[in-house]
């Protein structure tokens, strides 16, 4: 049976942006090792759309780059929408019963299953599909954007702190 977890880089103010900031190079090869190792992902639109950059090489690219678009490319992925009618190569659209095809996930697959996007990872987390929160806190403030819980937190009991590289701590937490 596999995990499904929630890990996203996270400002101390609570907000995680993509755009606004980008790990370091210890955390991005801490997420390149991560994204290897999934048994697959499962990504709300807005934020697939995003990781979709990495699909095709770029020249400006440099090793870590490289590799981390290779791992990406190499898993499956499953993109919860209901408006795109279409996605991109392994990757499976899920339009409908969204429930059902993450318990089938969970049960067939084994490993770690990565949920990406805050409201998608806030609606699976009310049907208690989350195993873990992976809150990844980087010292940035951004005084806006989308917070890392999309809705109200649920109760959950700190499992583990890490330090991964310089300037970033993951705590991990399960639901109570």
């Amino acid at each position: 049976m596999a995990k499904l977890f929630v890990g996203m880089n996270q400002s101390l103010d609570g907000y995680v942006d993509h755009q606004e900031f980008t790990p370091d190079t210890p955390l991005f090869r801490h997420f390149c090792d991560l994204v290897r190792g999934l048994a697959g992902s499962v990504y709300g639109r807005r934020l697939y759309e995003v990781m979709r950059y990495w699909d095709e090489d770029r020249p400006e690219w440099g090793a870590d780059e490289r590799d981390f678009a290779a791992a990406w490319r190499g898993h499956p992925k499953w993109v919860v929408s209901r408006t795109l009618k279409s996605v991109g190569p392994n990757a499976t659209l899920v339009a409908a019963d969204v429930e059902a095809v993450i318990r089938r996930l969970k049960a067939e697959l084994v490993g770690e299953i990565e949920v990406g996007g805050p409201d998608l990872a806030h609606s699976l987390g009310e049907l208690g599909l989350i195993d873990e929160y992976r809150l990844y806190l980087r010292p940035v403030v951004l005084g806006r954007g989308k917070p890392f819980f999309a809705g109200a937190r649920p109760p959950l009991r700190l499992v583990a702190n890490d330090l991964v590289g310089e300037d970033a701590i993951r705590l991990t937490y399960v639901p109570v």
